[in-house]
């Protein structure tokens, strides 16, 4: 009995959300294009840290070669954006990472995805007001923080920020009543804001190529040491670093590990293409639309990259880099100071399109779980007038205002790392599970229980349970050479516990790469790993692969999911201890919520979803079909009856 309870519990973990993707109904407004999707990404994508990132990794990092190190960074980050794509196809719908765990590898896993994503969105939004606060009151004389500091000072070291930020409260509270108002409104900003920082940018490019030169890219450290620092009546002495730290010189100052060093860091400013992934429900043509508007971003995002830190050290040497500012001095250092005030506009056009970027997903998320009944039911509220979920965004802006209103945020940030690497890390083990799986059948193997086979429009149909194709049994014969061209059950189990134990293999030696050290016994322990990942991926990639058409797929499969797994773990594991302890706290109170209350008021525990007409609704044959013949659907509509009968005689 205790088993039986055990099997029921966790079976309910692991539950799976049946969507209807035949469907075009939505409760929110379907207002977005192409266009506007890829306004949003690289918006959300390209923030002030083209601003600022540059720079910084350059001169510690990279020096030259911080091109190579964000080519580096943008491969990885395009290895996420290709799952990312397949499931946007896949499943259009809202929800981004937590809806693509929930259809594939249960609700435990979604709620854990979705919550993780929440504590990702609801930092970005705050720290980037915060920055925006700052980079405004800069430019004005530093009179807010003066005013703030003088008359609100909070006594609180190490917990709570030294002051209150009003004027970030105040941003992100105008950006949620804007978000309330219409998607279609706050888009309309987003490209206007987008288009405005494209611009700066291709300025700061066009300089760096005028005024830039291919010395900067062939220095020697005897020359730098020996050169005069004073130019255009400016002393830069005192930021020349020591010959030891100037690394050998030339184009690659730090060698290949530096490179791999800066790539490690360039790869979060590529983060925040996953808004695209939670607007589902709002495009006009989500299957084409959302995998266009991902891949595109990010390649625009990358030549921006790109293109800026190439001019930015073409136009001043990497060992003169300002970390905080890289782009004012480096115009300075040519002689074209007012430039200056450009590179600010563009950082505040950079700075609100990242502060929509962040905010936007979150109401959406909020909604998408409340809606599933896995958080509150009062978020799953639609505005009957705007078509958004007014009360989702209005609770998400109050959390970012409380949040950015008290906390400085320095030590969270990392947590967004934590939040959206997972996120990135389950899409891509989704992806690699979903392809191999067998085709769900046809809702008539389900109603034609009483026969042996039926005929529908000249198509015999096999009786409930047993699939077309070849029978198989398991052996090491039929785990290498499949006999079956199409997915079975067989070929399907076997991926999911391929893909099951890669994950933990890649966590094993994620770990041990990261804390193991040069030992002899740490080596042969990663090549052992190393050799079984191999074995585990050259097992799935001989299973058959589902011949579902969809508008997009990641090609290379498996190669592409199993990399992109690998790199996000990686990266998880170079997060310090203090931020995987605050990660747990998160976690505990999350699934404090999810025990006491999601578990049982999922949508998917309710008995309506084992109904005949859900099965109906979410079964799609063939994503090309236009109809159903009246053949098949009086015989589908006898078999209904013939149920609904026994169950009444029952």
């Amino acid at each position: 009995m205790a088993l039986k309870r055990l099997l029921r519990f966790g079976k309910q973990l692991l539950r799976v959300k049946v969507v209807n993707c035949n469907s075009e109904d939505s409760r929110l407004s379907r207002c977005l294009n192409t266009f506007d999707l890829v306004a949003l990404g690289v918006g959300s994508t390209l923030g002030a840290g083209v601003y600022v990132l540059a720079g910084a990794v350059a001169r510690q990092n990279s020096g030259p070669a911080i091109v190579l190190s964000f080519l580096i960074a943008a491969s990885a980050s395009v290895l996420a954006g290709l799952c990312y794509a397949e499931f946007g196809a896949r499943v259009p719908k809202t929800g981004s990472a937590y809806l693509y765990s929930y259809v594939t590898v249960g609700e435990l896993w979604a709620f854990i995805t979705g919550w993780n994503l929440i504590l990702s969105y609801v930092i970005g939004t705050s720290s980037v007001a915060r920055a925006w606060s700052a980079t405004f009151d800069e430019l004005i004389g530093k009179h807010i923080e003066n005013f703030c500091r003088e008359y609100m000072s909070m006594n609180a070291p190490g917990i709570l920020a030294e002051y209150p930020d009003m004027f970030a409260v105040l941003i992100i509270i105008t950006l949620t009543g804007l978000l309330a108002f219409g998607v279609k409104e706050s888009a309309m900003v987003n490209k206007v804001f987008t288009c405005i920082n494209i611009l700066v940018l291709l300025f700061m490019v066009i300089s760096g190529l005028v005024k830039g030169t291919f010395k900067n890219w062939q220095l020697d450290p005897d020359e730098i040491l020996s050169h005069n620092y004073t130019i255009n009546s400016v002393n830069l002495t005192e930021t020349i670093p020591s010959k030891e730290s100037l690394g050998a010189g030339g184009f690659m100052p730090f060698g290949l590990s530096g490179v791999l060093s800066g790539a490690a860091t360039c790869f979060y400013a590529f983060v925040g293409f996953d808004c695209i992934a939670t607007t589902g429900e709002e495009v006009k043509n989500p299957q084409r639309a959302i995998p266009i508007g991902i891949v595109s971003s990010l390649l625009i995002c990358f030549v921006a990259y790109f293109c800026v830190s190439a001019a930015l050290t073409l136009m001043m040497p990497y060992y003169l880099l300002d970390t905080n500012s890289p782009l004012p001095v480096a115009f300075k250092y040519v002689g074209w100071a007012g430039a200056k005030y450009a590179v600010a506009v563009g950082s505040l056009c950079a700075l609100s399109t990242s502060l929509l970027g962040a905010l936007f997903p979150l109401p959406r998320l909020f909604w998408a779980m409340a809606d599933d009944g896995l958080l509150f039911k009062f978020m799953s509220g639609i505005s009957p007038r705007t078509k958004t979920p007014l009360i989702a965004t209005l609770t998400s802006g109050i959390v970012a205002a409380i949040m950015a209103f008290l906390f400085d945020l320095k030590d969270l940030v990392d947590l967004m790392s934590i939040g959206t690497l997972l996120a990135y890390t389950l899409v891509a083990a989704c992806v690699l599970v979903l392809r191999y799986q067998p085709d769900q059948p046809c809702p008539v193997y389900h109603v034609a229980n009483t026969q042996e086979e039926a005929e529908v429009d000249g198509i015999s149909v096999p009786s409930m349970g047993i699939l077309p194709g070849v029978e198989e049994r398991f052996s090491f014969r039929t785990l290498l050479f499949p006999q079956n061209p199409e997915p079975s059950a067989l070929s399907g189990s076997a991926v999911n516990l391929c893909a099951s134990a890669m994950g933990v293999l890649i966590l094993l030696f994620s770990i041990a790469a990261v804390q193991g050290g040069g030992a002899w016994w740490n080596i042969a322990g990663l090549s052992v790993i190393s050799l079984a990942c191999l074995v585990l991926t050259f097992i799935i990639w001989r299973q058959p692969e589902s011949k579902t058409k969809l508008s997009f797929k990641v090609p290379l499969l498996p190669f592409i999911p199993v990399i992109s797994m690998f790199v996000n773990v990686y990266l998880m594991m170079q997060l310090d201890r203090g931020t995987w302890i605050r990660f747990s706290v998160w976690m505990v109170l999350g699934l404090i919520i999810y025990f006491c209350y999601g578990l049982h008021h999922s949508t998917e525990a309710s008995p309506v979803h084992s109904s005949m007409d859900t099965e109906m609704n979410s079964f799609k044959p063939d994503q090309e079909s236009e109809s159903m013949s009246p053949e098949k659907e009086a015989f589908l509509h006898h078999g209904i009856n013939a149920r609904e009968e026994d169950d009444r005689d029952l």
